[in-house]
């Protein structure tokens, strides 16, 4: 008995020493969740450059914990340094079960999104866009349901279709799945997403019928299924999207007429339907949309006339419904839109006169009524429209002349009057439109004399008489008008012949001796102060100071040296003043800069005046115009610049011998040159300054064909608190994007302004059609660079110049990038430019857009800082 108890107890106790021994074993196999993200965090090696301490790791870069030292967030948006690439998919992700965020944005992972992506039960925000990412989506998405935002965009390499288990994302507010080249429809199980506020599938191959599920969707307030290639009606079950502010589906091939019910949207703001094959009328309903603001018919094969409703959209600021068959006249009830800035009636069938009553649309910029068959005299009303920028008329049966206010518009730059009946002469006003870039008169019956339109920006070349032209020809088809503008000629003083002999030998004699002795003066006085800035007023009680030279300018000189400002002088425009070549009485050739009459008269500008010469007179730098003084003459006020012989960038590349002498090393070393200048203002500068307006004709050239960039009328210093920011300036077709909504102006502006320069420069002409591609980046895979390069110069031959081409080229894309944040800074171009490159691998005429805009092709490593 007592042998049978000791066997029992003995054997308990190695029962126990097993079960004990087994514990161990299974907690030293089965690490604790903490160890578990630490692990997880090593083997991935997203962090291998920057510790390996995990203990710290609620401290490394892009990671947040919770109070229980959990990783709950990782976000690496705002942590370029640390680099993921091929190692996406080495991250454990099972070992992460408090994870809510997720977000890689922007940086280059590559390969697919690993299935495994689906482990992370407790994620609800996953962004994924720009990541360069390829294959297919994983079904495994839909295993996040907790997810409410979901952003994969911008990753072009991505194929396949859009996996129905999205649907089982219940809680999904956001679904991002533009640009990346999804193939196949819409799924109908998208309708189970009934939480969805913003469905953006924009910029993909999707073909189908938009699915009548999308009407589940009653909490969505913005979908775009834009530029795709979705086909059939738009379905009247978008009407029951009553939350909806914006509906965007142009670029398809929906046809079948607007449906009735989207009337109902009472809440749409947004509608845009351009470049489809919509046919039938306008439906009166869209009158009840009376909180829209943008309407964009476009592109379509509407008819009918327009509807009298549309009078009652008076919240409406742009109205796009050219290009369609639309037949009748145009509505008066058009002019009861007070809040529009956009009105684009062309390439339509409309008939009747061109209402008065549009002069009272006080706010409108852009007035496009071409290629109709309108009637009728321009109404003298429209002088009125104080904000109008382009008034396109041309292409009609338009009679009568052109009303002589046009001239008073003073911001229009682009006017296009052509192939109509009007008659008369042209109004000589229309030479101070000092914006004005674009001029079409072309194929009407005036008369009389060409105006004198040295003042504005049209591209005026000398036409071999001693007249010159403009180019190309405005003025064709006019039989009686000259195509020339020539300059009277200069007459001498008519009791000039009057001036006694010896006057004219022994003034010259005692000024020259009077004015030695006060150059001695002023030069030691000008000594004593140690090159300081000296501003003394002259006879006549101007301010003038000039540097670098003996002695001062006064306003006679200037006057003098013009010849009162004669039009033979004047060689540009700027964006406060034209700019005049003179000749000093020191024997330097100069620019000067004379604002325009009424910036000149405004006692406020004499302060921006003042404070321009104050940050100008700072600046030194090689690739920047160098200020040499100044002149204040009652309200006239002037600059004194170094005159660059060559010119404008802009009017180089459009002048075929200079272009051709502008060979791929010069476009490239003009284009650094430009580079250096920016980073100099944006980083060497205290504070910093934004030039606001970079672009080719602010981009000067000397007899070497060295870049400087000048006309810093729009520049201002950088002051984050500053009202200054939301001063929209600059240049059409520079103009960075983010300025059209943000209304705010950063660097990053000028960054987007100096890579179309860069590629225009490359190009030898405006990247217009090239930015257009850019929002489908998809069009540029069979889009090569030599394709685009200026064909007036040959293909380099030299494996040098090759990489640097490509290399600019590839940073222009950069600069370019839709994505503030992503584009780089100034400083980092600059370095970029100084890095060394190693061979491109392939060849020049194989290298695709694509691949510049991707960054595929190699950017050298950084060796050293920009000069300055």
């Amino acid at each position: 008995m007592a042998s049978s108890l000791t066997i029992s107890v003995i054997l308990g106790v190695l029962w126990a020493a097993i079960l004990l021994s087994f514990a161990t074993t299974v907690t030293a196999a089965y690490p604790s969740p903490l160890e578990s993200e630490a692990i997880a965090l090593l083997e991935s090696r997203w962090w291998s450059n920057h510790s390996s301490n995990t203990s710290q790791r609620c401290q490394w870069p892009g990671i947040t914990c919770n109070t229980a030292e959990s990783i709950t967030k990782i976000n690496l948006s705002d942590a370029p340094n640390i680099e993921v690439g091929d190692r996406f998919g080495k991250l454990n992700f099972s070992s992460f079960p408090n994870l809510v965020l997720l977000d890689l944005s922007d940086h280059q992972l590559r390969g697919k999104i690993p299935h495994q992506i689906g482990d992370l039960s407790a994620l609800k925000y996953l962004d994924l866009s720009y990541c360069g990412l390829s294959g297919e989506l994983p079904p495994s998405l839909g295993k996040l349901t907790q997810l409410e935002f979901l952003d994969i965009s911008y990753n072009d390499n991505i194929n396949g279709s859009i996996p129905p288990q999205l649907g089982n994302l219940e809680n999904l507010v956001t679904l991002n799945l533009s640009q990346c080249g999804i193939v196949g429809p819409i799924p109908s199980a998208l309708g189970q997403l009934t939480s969805l506020q913003s469905l953006i599938l924009w910029g993909n191959q999707i073909n189908g019928s938009i699915p009548l599920e999308i009407g589940y969707l009653r909490n969505l307030t913005y979908l775009s299924l834009s530029n795709n290639r979705i086909v059939g009606p738009i379905p009247s079950a978008l009407g029951q999207l009553t939350s909806l502010q914006s509906l965007i589906l142009w670029g398809n091939q929906i046809n079948g007429s607007i449906p009735f019910e989207i009337g109902y949207l009472r809440n749409l703001t947004y509608l845009s339907l351009s470049k489809n094959r919509i046919v039938g009328r306008i439906p009166s309903a869209l009158g009840q949309l009376t909180s829209l603001q943008s309407l964009i018919l476009s592109g379509n094969q509407i008819n009918g006339s327009i509807p009298l409703e549309i009078g009652y959209l008076t919240n409406l600021e742009i109205l796009y419904l050219d290009n369609n068959q639309l037949q009748g006249s145009i509505p008066q009830e058009i002019c009861n839109l007070a809040n529009l800035t956009s009105l684009y009636l062309s390439q339509n069938k409309l008939t009747g006169s061109i209402p008065s009553c549009v002069g009272s649309l006080s706010k409108m910029q852009d007035l496009a009524l071409g290629s109709n068959l309108l009637k009728g005299p321009i109404p003298q009303e429209i002088c009125n429209l104080a904000n109008l920028t382009s008034l396109a008329l041309s292409q009609n049966k338009l009679s009568g002349s052109i009303p002589s206010c046009v001239g008073s518009l003073s911001k229009m730059w682009y006017l296009s009057l052509d192939s109509n009946l009007l008659k008369g002469s042209i109004p000589k006003d229309i030479g101070k439109l000092f914006d004005l870039s674009y001029l079409n008169l072309s194929f009407n019956q005036l008369s009389g004399p060409i105006p004198i339109l040295y003042a504005t920006d049209l591209y005026i070349v000398d036409a071999g008489n001693g007249c010159n032209k403009i180019s190309p020809d405005p003025f064709e088809g006019n039989s009686d008008l000259s195509p020339y503008m020539c300059p009277t000629p200069v007459t001498k003083k008519a009791n000039s012949s009057r001036i006694p002999y010896y006057i004219k030998i022994f003034l010259p004699i005692a000024i020259l001796f009077t004015f030695s002795i006060l150059g001695c003066l002023l030069f030691s006085r000008f000594k004593l102060k140690n090159n300081h800035v000296s501003v003394q007023p002259t006879k006549n009680g101007d301010l003038c100071s000039i540097w670098n030279y003996d002695g001062k300018i006064a306003y006679e000189d200037i006057v003098a040296a013009t010849e009162d400002f004669d039009f033979r002088y004047c060689i540009g425009v700027g964006g406060y003043g034209s700019v005049y070549k003179a000749k000093l009485p020191c024997g330097k050739v100069v620019a000067l800069k004379k604002l325009h009459h009424l910036e000149a008269e405004n006692p406020t500008f004499d302060k921006s005046f003042r404070n321009e010469i104050k940050f100008l007179s700072e600046i030194r730098h090689r690739n920047i115009v160098k200020l040499h003084g100044f002149c204040l003459h009652r309200r006239s006020m002037f600059l004194i610049y170094e005159y660059m012989e060559k010119g404008s960038l802009f009017c180089n590349l459009r002048d075929e011998v200079n272009a051709v002498e502008m060979d791929w090393t010069r476009r490239v070393e003009i284009i650094k040159g430009i580079a250096h200048a920016l980073s100099y203002l944006h980083h060497d500068c205290c504070p910093p300054i934004v030039h606001r307006d970079i672009s080719s004709n602010n981009v000067l050239l000397n007899s070497s064909f060295e870049a400087f960039v000048a006309d810093f009328g729009t520049a201002r210093m950088l002051d984050l608190d500053s009202s200054n920011q939301t001063i929209i300036v600059g240049t059409c077709g520079y103009v960075a994007p983010e300025l059209a909504y943000t209304m705010i102006v950063t660097e990053k502006c000028d960054v987007y302004s100096f890579g179309v320069v860069a590629l225009e420069t490359l190009m030898g002409k405006h990247p217009e059609e090239v930015l257009s591609w850019l929002s489908s980046p998809t069009s540029l895979v069979n889009m090569k660079l030599v394709d685009v390069l200026d064909n007036r110069l040959p293909l380099p031959t030299s494996q040098l110049v090759t990489q640097n081409l490509v290399h600019v080229a590839t940073l222009a894309f950069a600069c370019l990038n839709p994505q503030t944040k992503s584009r780089p800074t100034m400083k980092e171009v600059c370095e970029e430019f100084l890095s060394r490159h190693t061979s491109l691998g392939i060849p020049l005429r194989m290298i695709s857009l694509l691949q510049l805009m991707n960054r595929e092709m190699h950017i050298g490593g950084k060796t050293k800082t920009c000069d300055v």
